[in-house]
């Protein structure tokens, strides 16, 4: 793409002495190591800055290299990324470090081709590592870089089409410094996080504004472009808190799909009547209904859980089935999704 009559020399000086004066004071920016590039990057995804900086520090006391992290037991990984949620960035992110410890002796590789092919690493990580680490000019597109160039350039096509992306990760390649694609890339980013927003840019404290299209056509609150996404399907939970001798009734889920390998009280998509159905043929248990404890909703990117938590008073059950009963006092040492830590917080601390 062709960028005609954009001042690309002035806009890369505007951008990076307004970012060498500005930048935050991250953790993950106090030196330039991939390993801890590539882990914050990843937590940084769909999650707010303020909220991954403390899980970055302890993920790092934890696991201090891709050694350590590669070694470590996955329950315990998962245990560390609790709260943060989209775990399948957790497991992704374990498997990858033990690609690159087994494949390149423990050193993330600073080539786009062979970084690329590590479970977990997609365009967006791959760039903002080889970029950020290895001072490559490798373009690192995600949500606040779109926001910025479609209002900077004027681009009015729809951001959540994948060609979108290609189209951008062009016109970095344009206009990215090659002397300093690490600052670069991280100005971009950080424009977008403090002053390019979503609603109400703050064009009056922007350090590009005399470069931006869309300010000078008084559009710049219409972009980006972003198509509708379809809203989260509903779905009629059931969950059953069982009690027996002061240990409630936990389960894992399996090792894929949605919450692979977190833990999580028995549940099932329908009616009261088919969770007790479900306990008898899953854990072959037989209980009944002793009243409804909660009511709670909880809504990822695709599907909305409205859950109906029934204490169950067990009567029978087979006790060499390898249900795990644990101890309210002994639940945080199993990870769980937050939907669940919710009602175990909310049903703590009786269970009668």
């Amino acid at each position: 793409m062709t960028l005609t009559g954009f001042q690309t020399e002035q806009f890369q000086h505007d951008l990076l002495y307004w970012f060498e004066r500005n930048l935050r004071d991250l953790p993950w920016r106090k030196d330039r190591d991939p390993y801890k590039i590539w882990v914050s990057e990843i937590m940084l995804q769909q999650t707010r800055v303020d909220t991954v900086i403390p899980y970055f520090e302890r993920f790092m006391q934890r696991f201090p290299s891709i050694d350590r992290l590669a070694e470590a037991d996955l329950d315990d990984v998962i245990k560390q990324w609790e709260g943060l949620g989209y775990y399948s960035r957790a497991r992704n992110l374990h498997a990858g470090v033990k690609e690159v410890q087994e494949n390149y002796a423990g050193k993330v590789p600073d080539e786009p081709d062979k970084i690329l092919e590590i479970k977990g690493i997609g365009p967006y990580t791959a760039g903002a590592i080889l970029s950020i680490a290895y001072d490559k000019p490798e373009p690192a597109v995600d949500g606040n870089v779109m926001r910025v160039l479609s209002r900077i350039l004027h681009i009015e096509d729809d951001i959540q089409k994948a060609k979108t992306r290609k189209r951008f990760e062009a016109a970095i390649r344009e206009i990215i410094s090659v002397e300093n694609p690490s600052f670069f890339n991280q100005a971009l980013m950080e424009l977008g996080a403090l002053i390019c927003s979503p609603k109400s840019p703050k064009c009056e404290y922007c350090p590009v504004v005399g470069h931006c299209r869309a300010k000078k056509l008084g559009i710049q609150e219409l972009l980006p472009v972003k198509g509708k996404a379809k809203p989260p399907k509903p779905l009629e939970m059931k969950v059953a808190l069982l009690d027996r001798a002061g240990k409630i009734l936990i389960r894992k889920r399996p090792e894929q799909g949605l919450l692979a390998g977190l833990w999580e009280l028995p549940n099932v998509e329908g009616t009261v009547d088919q969770l007790l159905d479900h306990l008898h043929a899953a854990h072959h248990i037989s209980g009944q209904i002793r009243g409804k404890r909660m009511e709670y909703q909880h809504t990822f990117s695709h599907l909305q859980w409205k859950m109906e938590v029934y204490e169950i008073e067990v009567d029978e059950l087979d006790s060499s089935v390898g249900e795990v009963w644990v101890a309210r006092s002994e639940l945080d040492q199993y990870s769980f999704p937050v939907a669940f830590q919710k009602i175990l917080a909310e049903t703590n601390p009786t269970c009668k």
